[in-house]
């Protein structure tokens, strides 16, 4: 199977890329904003994802190991395909898309497009019973996995139950649960031993400047 492929960029069409190798041709198929970073005449390395089946052998193109690794897992999910699983990385990194299983936020996986959110709670529900294989990705992840224990375990640290209200009162008021959450891990970087009120504040000034 063909897991990694580097070389000349021959063209790039709304959906494949044609990456020369050693005088071969193949065409790698690929998420939108993968392929709007691949420019013809240019060399590109790519992590490969190699699909066989009866009737068909694609490849799939990811910009990094931990991408493409997602995308394996995603698809690991009842009823989710190449397509679904390109279409969740097009809008979220798997570091986002790890942060949203985590926070069981169906409303961020459900923005990418042909994924519903019967589909989305389908991927979380099943992605939060792989919670190992989510941890074992990169140190990213882990440190995710890690912090929704610790916080299992200490339901009562102020700190992190501020964190969650102000991200809870954020969604209500229509963010996105992604933003909401950087914003909130922004303003709390920002503030001393912050409340729910003045994490709200400070995170709504965050998402005012991005």
């Amino acid at each position: 199977m063909i897991g990694r492929l580097k070389g000349e960029v021959i063209s790039v069409s709304e959906e494949t890329a044609l990456i020369d190798v050693s005088g071969v041709g193949y065409e790698i198929y690929a998420a939108p904003r993968t392929l709007a970073n691949l420019m013809a005449g240019e060399d590109a390395t790519l992590s490969i994802e190699t699909l066989v089946r009866e009737d068909l052998i694609r490849l799939y193109g990811f910009p990094s190991e931990n991408e493409r690794q997602a995308f394996r897992l995603l698809q690991s999910v009842q009823g989710v395909g190449a397509k679904h699983a390109l279409g969740v990385l097009q809008v979220l990194s798997p570091s986002e898309l790890y942060d949203a299983v985590t926070a069981e936020d169906i409303t961020a996986v459900a923005r990418a497009h042909g994924v519903g959110k019967k589909l989305a709670q389908r991927i979380v529900t099943e992605l939060q019973s792989k919670a190992g294989a989510l941890a074992g990705h990169t140190g990213e992840v882990f440190t995710l996995a890690a912090r929704k224990k610790a916080a299992a375990a200490t339901p009562s640290d102020p700190a992190l139950a501020a964190k969650a209200d102000a991200v809870s009162a954020l969604s209500h008021l229509g963010y996105d649960g992604v933003e909401a959450r950087r914003a909130v891990a922004r303003a709390a970087e920002t503030l001393d031993s912050p409340g729910v009120e003045a994490l709200i504040k400070a995170a709504l000034k965050e998402l005012a400047a991005a």
